[in-house]
C-alpha cells in the first residue's frame, strides 16, 4: 500500500466485531468462555489497529513545522557537519537523542535497549529515510559502547551545539532526557516534522510516559504476556 494513500473512512470499513466474528482460528481444548473473550479482544485489537492508522494519517497531515537552525554536530571522522548533512540521500531524517552524556559512566539502560532494537532493521529503515543516533559524548565513546553491544549498522553523532540541546529539551534543569525527533528537508530548508511530546504531564497513573504506538519492542512483547509490564521492572545493561 502506498504510504501516501488516504485510508478508508470509518464508515467504509466493516465493523470490527463483524471482522472478529468471521475469524476461523480455533485452538484445541479452548473453552467457550475463552473463545467468546478472545473474539471480543480481537475486535478491540482491530479497533486499535485502525486507531493507530488514523493517528499516523493525522501525523502525516500536520502543517509545516518550524524551520530548524543550522545545528552543528561531529561525525565518526570528527568532521563538523550541519543538520542538513545528516539527511544523506533522503528528505526525511529520524533522530534519537540518547542519554549518554559525558557525565554518565554508562548510557541509560532504557535508551540502550531501544537503540539496540534499531540496529538490525537500520538497513531496512534507511531504504526510506535516514537514521541518526545523537549523543552528547564524543562519537568515539558512543561507538565503543556500540561495538561492546554488537551494534554494527547505526550512525552516531555528537552534538556540539548548545542551541540544539536547549531547543530539543534534551537537558532540562541540568537533567538529561531522551528524545525522538523527525525532520523533513525541503530544498535547502530543514523543518521539524514531528517530535515525541509525551512527558510526565501526559502520563496515565501507573505508567511511565510514552505515546502510542509504543516504539519499544520490549514493552510490546511484555504486553502480550500474562504478567504484562511490571511497573517496578526495568532493563539493565548487565544481567
Amino acid at each position: 500500500m502506498d504510504d501516501t494513500a488516504t485510508l478508508p473512512q470509518q464508515n467504509e470499513l466493516k465493523p470490527a466485531r463483524e471482522l472478529a466474528a468471521g475469524s476461523t482460528t480455533r485452538w484445541d481444548g479452548e473453552s467457550a468462555a475463552y473463545r467468546q473473550a478472545r473474539t471480543a479482544l480481537l475486535a478491540d485489537e482491530i479497533e486499535l489497529r485502525r486507531q493507530i492508522q488514523r493517528v499516523a494519517e493525522q501525523r502525516r497531515a500536520l502543517p509545516p513545522g518550524p524551520v530548524a537552525k543550522d545545528y552543528r554536530f561531529r561525525d565518526e571522522q570528527d568532521r563538523e557537519i550541519g543538520l542538513a548533512d545528516l539527511f544523506g540521500e533522503h528528505d526525511t531524517l529520524f533522530t534519537y537523542l540518547w542519554m549518554y552524556g559525558p557525565e554518565r559512566q554508562r548510557p541509560c539502560p532504557m535508551c540502550t535497549q531501544f537503540v539496540g532494537s534499531l540496529d538490525i532493521p537500520a538497513r531496512d529503515i534507511e531504504q526510506r529515510l535516514s537514521l541518526a543516533i545523537i549523543g552528547r559524548s564524543p562519537v568515539a565513546r558512543q561507538l565503543a559502547f556500540a561495538r561492546e553491544r554488537g551494534w554494527r549498522n547505526l550512525k552516531f553523532y555528537q552534538t556540539i551545539d548548545d542551541d540544539f540541546v536547549h531547543d530539543t529539551h534534551w537537558v532540562v534543569d541540568g537533567e538529561e532526557w531522551a528524545g525522538v525527533l523527525v525532520w523533513k528537508r525541503e530544498g535547502d530548508t530543514v523543518r521539524l516534522f514531528w517530535a515525541a511530546e509525551g512527558g510526565f504531564e501526559t502520563a496515565d497513573p501507573g505508567f511511565d510516559p510514552h505515546l502510542a504506538p509504543d516504539p519499544t519492542p520490549l514493552w510490546n512483547i511484555l504486553d502480550w504476556t500474562p504478567s504484562g509490564r511490571d511497573a517496578k521492572w526495568y532493563p539493565k545493561l548487565e544481567y
